[in-house]
């Protein structure tokens, strides 16, 4: 069990950071001030989501390893994130139709995940949770907004849907591990977070007047490893410094 656990807290872990991550680089970037502090301040709740996941994981590794260790110190083919949250971050339509799907599924996850029977488990989820809540009001707001508004912001976010919905369903997959801590009761059925997300989410995609995407190649592989060549180059900038500074501290 303990095993199963260590490599599921790594996915919700890196899933969170990689997630975070590509929110940083807004950054300087955001279309205003205030918007530009919003994307920041999300970043860093979902890096410090990463973070109390990876300490969890951490001590159950054989000898135990930090935070940092997990973060910054294993190679892209280590990682569990879906691939949806390791993609560049595209235009400000991308980024918000993106972070909105995820927003949605952390909600639910969360939500479920606050009845586990491990209780530092549901402690995380609770706190998570309740950012997460703000975190989804307000991309759900923009998703709306921008849909409604000039046909160009129209074009733009119904582009990020037709180039991001099929990588949604991985969000979903689960493994033998993953199966266990479910039937034990630690873990969410994700089944039913599936089902959740897709009666939230569909409506609101016709409420916005957008388009769902019929058919096409649906996005697999990151909870066993296999990524794109994007997390490569997003590792490669954010673990510079722990890689050439070994147990630097400042």
């Amino acid at each position: 069990m303990q095993k199963d656990l260590s490599q599921y807290t790594l996915r919700l872990a890196d899933s969170a950071l990689t997630m975070g991550q590509r929110l940083a680089e807004w950054c300087g970037h955001g279309p205003y001030l205030e918007e530009d502090v919003a994307l920041t301040n999300v970043s860093l709740d979902l890096i410090g989501h990463a973070h109390m996941f990876y300490q969890m994981a951490g001590a159950m590794q054989e000898p135990a390893v930090t935070a940092d260790d997990l973060a910054f110190l294993r190679d892209a083919h280590e990682y569990r994130n879906p691939l949806i949250t390791e993609l560049p971050r595209g235009d400000f339509a991308y980024t918000t139709l993106k972070q909105y799907f995820i927003d949605v599924f952390n909600l639910y996850l969360y939500q479920a995940m606050a009845t586990s029977t491990h209780e530092e488990l549901a402690a995380v989820a609770k706190k998570a949770g309740m950012e997460v809540k703000y975190h989804l009001a307000r991309s759900e707001a923009w998703c709306e907004r921008l849909s409604l508004s000039t046909d160009e912001a129209k074009a733009r976010i119904q582009q990020a849907l037709d180039d991001l919905w099929f990588y949604t369903p991985e969000l979903f997959e689960t493994d033998a591990a993953m199966q266990r801590l479910t039937a034990a009761g630690v873990a969410p059925d994700y089944a039913t977070i599936q089902q959740q997300w897709q009666q939230r989410v569909e409506p609101f995609m016709a409420l916005c007047g957008l388009t769902l995407p019929q058919a096409g190649w649906v996005a697999t592989g990151g909870l066993q490893g296999e990524h794109t060549e994007h997390l490569g180059f997003m590792l490669a900038e954010m673990q510079f410094l722990p890689r050439a500074y070994p147990g630097c501290e400042w």
